[in-house]
């Protein structure tokens, strides 16, 4: 199984929609928004907020990315040769799973760095860690989603599909602009999200606020969601492989 891992994080590096997806466009995003004026509020606040915003964008990316290449693997005969491997259905997906975690540090890394060094955002040690951690951790569920799109759909219908539940989820869940300045019934439906539930837990810890266990649950529950979702899609694509 950890040779299957290393296997598919070299894959993904390789891929040039991870690097520009993941990594350039969040740490452009950021700059943008931070030093034209774009986010609204306290400056260092904004910078804090919008810092914590585009990494988890970008976290978004790099996870869905990681599961777009799965139709192409189907079509090749790559998932009929995992079938005969000792590996079970479950470890596949984990392994995968495995290898969306830990392809987001260099998106995470890249804008936290951004916000350091180039808007000067001053953080305790303890609120840098514990907000990568809640970035880091915090992605398996849509890394599980971008997988089933991927055991579920065709090539080029999974990368599309990975790409606007990306795009989609990042807007709707306040990472481009701030749920607070949604309408009501469309804030309502954001803080259902699992994208702003995701971001949030991060914010808090940014502005030294304890996590909201509503927040916690919304994320388990999409946790769930995804994962038996992603098993249904491995199996099924087992089956027409």
């Amino acid at each position: 199984m950890w040779g299957y891992i290393r296997l598919e994080l070299i894959r993904s590096v390789r891929d040039g929609g991870y690097i520009v997806f993941g990594v350039v466009m969040p740490v452009v995003m950021y700059l943008l928004f931070t030093n034209l004026g774009l986010a609204q509020g306290d400056k260092h606040d904004a910078a804090i907020f919008t810092m914590v915003s585009m990494a988890a964008y970008g976290a978004l990316g790099s996870a869905f990315n990681n599961g777009s290449g799965i139709a192409e693997d189907r079509a090749a005969g790559w998932l009929r040769q995992l079938r005969l491997t000792p590996m079970t259905p479950a470890q596949v997906v984990a392994g995968k799973v495995a290898t969306g975690v830990l392809g987001v540090v260099p998106s995470i890394a890249a804008v936290l760095l951004t916000g350091a060094l180039v808007n000067h955002v001053t953080l305790t040690p303890g609120q840098w860690l514990e907000i990568i951690v809640l970035l880091w951790v915090g992605t398996i569920p849509f890394s599980l989603l971008g997988l089933g799109n991927g055991y579920r759909l065709t090539g080029q219908t999974a990368a599309m599909a990975n790409l606007a539940t990306m795009l989609g989820l990042s807007i709707l869940g306040g990472l481009w602009i701030p749920a607070t300045g949604f309408p009501g019934w469309l804030r309502a439906i954001s803080e259902w999200t699992p994208s702003n539930s995701y971001a949030a837990l991060s914010w808090h810890a940014a502005f030294g606020e304890a996590p909201a266990l509503r927040e916690i649950a919304i994320l388990a529950g999409w946790l769930v969601v995804f994962g038996l979702y992603a098993m249904y899609g491995y199996r099924r694509a087992g089956k027409t492989a």
